[in-house]
């Protein structure tokens, strides 16, 4: 009975044992096909990543490409805008040239020439308030009044006494003064202080003569002694107004009451540089003529 015991209990062992091995077999050959299987992912994986790599390389010199393309657009969409703007700025310039008097920044005094037919396109009276004589109707060019007016509203805020003698002037006005003058002092002096007609800045319409009250009516040197010259050397500049004929002057006698207009910017560089407009040669003061009335 003992024996028939041990050897059920053995044969049940060995079936145990014999069914446990081919599990494990059957485990061993389960997990040699899922590495198999899981080795074969990960080549898969390795070479999609590969893959993936050199994509990612490409796409980023292909990036790199693009932006080179994109900023060589860029410089030159600048370069047309700035050429665009270039030529903008060029028309604009022109446009105001086209609408200025070329003859408005000449030199007159026995330099260059105004005909007969010579008048300013528009000219404006001047306010009787401005004008030292009550029975004389003064004008001026229309486009340079305002800063005229400025000067001389600025002139009376600072208690100065100024008036304006004489403005526009035309061809045949200035003829038959000349004359008058060569009359009484003779050619040589009337010369010596008078253009002739066609010469005369006043017929551009933007020079005046000044006068202030104690110099009985006369236009006279003495006017640089007074206040309302010093505030002129000292202010007219900042209304575009230069005196014309200064004591260095080689065309007439020294005018202080002998005021023209050529623009703030031109008058502020002469004013700074202590030069005087005939001091300039003709092709740097045309360089002003389109901020004339800036």
């Amino acid at each position: 009975m003992i024996v028939l015991l041990v050897i059920g209990g053995f044969l049940f062992t060995f079936l145990k044992i014999s069914s446990l091995n081919e599990r494990i077999l059957a485990l061993s050959l389960k997990v040699d096909g899922s590495t198999s299987a899981l080795a074969q992912n990960i080549y898969h994986l390795r070479s999609e990543t590969g893959g993936l790599s050199k994509t990612l390389t490409d796409t980023k010199k292909e990036i790199a490409t693009a932006n080179n393309d994109l900023n060589a657009v860029k410089n030159q969409v600048g370069g047309v805008e700035q050429t665009v703007g270039s030529i903008s700025g060029t028309v604009s310039t022109l446009k105001k040239l086209a609408a200025i008097d070329p003859e408005l920044l000449k030199k007159y005094s026995k330099v260059y020439f105004l005909n007969e037919n010579y008048t300013p396109a528009h000219v404006t009276p001047i306010p009787q308030r401005y004008v030292y004589s009550n029975s004389v109707q003064e004008s001026y060019l229309a486009e340079s009044w305002p800063f005229l007016e400025r000067l001389l509203d600025s002139a009376k805020a600072n208690n100065v006494e100024l008036y304006i003698s004489s403005a526009y002037r035309s061809f045949a006005k200035q003829q038959m003064i000349k004359s008058d003058y060569v009359v009484t002092y003779g050619a040589g002096t009337a010369n010596s202080f008078s253009a002739d007609q066609g010469y005369s800045e006043h017929q551009l319409g933007t020079a005046i003569d000044v006068i202030t009250t104690g110099l009985g009516g006369q236009l006279s040197q003495a006017f640089d002694k007074t206040a309302a010259y010093k505030w002129l050397e000292n202010n007219a500049y900042q209304f575009g107004f230069v005196l014309s004929y200064p004591k260095t002057n080689t065309y007439y006698i020294y005018e202080p009451w002998h005021w023209r207009f050529v623009g703030v910017k031109l008058a502020t560089y002469l004013h700074n540089n202590a030069k005087s407009f005939y001091d300039m040669d003709q092709r740097d003061i045309d360089t002003y003529l389109v901020n004339l009335f800036d």
